[in-house]
């Protein structure tokens, strides 16, 4: 599947809760859409979405606003192509970390994101006010470094 960039960040948004993604209409954080990325299924008349993937920037840090998967993609190494598409774009851009929040941690540690202790953590991301965060969701805030 090959990965595209593209504007359509409305088109992205009901495929990542369609995925399991929680999204708010409202973020408390001003959020600022640095890249948007998608990969249709190849043979699929209606282009449906494969995979899609968001980089932000919040409090002057880059963030992995949203990725994921379809369940028909998974295995094939969608995933990794555009969690790769969004560390290059941020290494393009000059950053040193990109930060995420992950409800598949296992996932991101085999790509050498390592978890950040929430008492260090920035405070940008809305799972630690949200009232299922540390109930019925664990997610893990997690950093990767980006060698120059």
């Amino acid at each position: 599947m090959h990965i595209q960039q593209t504007d359509d960040y409305e088109r992205l948004v009901p495929f990542f809760i369609e995925n399991e993604l929680e999204f708010s209409e409202e973020d408390e954080v001003p959020t600022d859409i640095v890249a948007c990325y998608a990969a249709e299924f190849p043979d699929d008349k209606t282009h449906r979405l494969a995979g899609a993937a968001v980089l932000a920037l919040r409090e002057g840090e880059y963030i992995c606003d949203g990725i994921a998967t379809d369940e028909r993609a998974r295995g094939a190494g969608l995933g990794a192509a555009l969690l790769d598409t969004l560390i290059e774009k941020v290494r393009s851009l000059g950053g040193a970390s990109i930060f995420l929040v992950a409800r598949a941690p296992g996932f991101f540690a085999k790509h050498g994101f390592v978890p950040v202790p929430r008492a260090s953590a920035p405070n940008f991301f809305e799972c630690f006010t949200c009232p299922q965060y540390g109930v019925s969701c664990h997610p893990e805030v997690m950093r990767l470094d980006i060698g120059a």
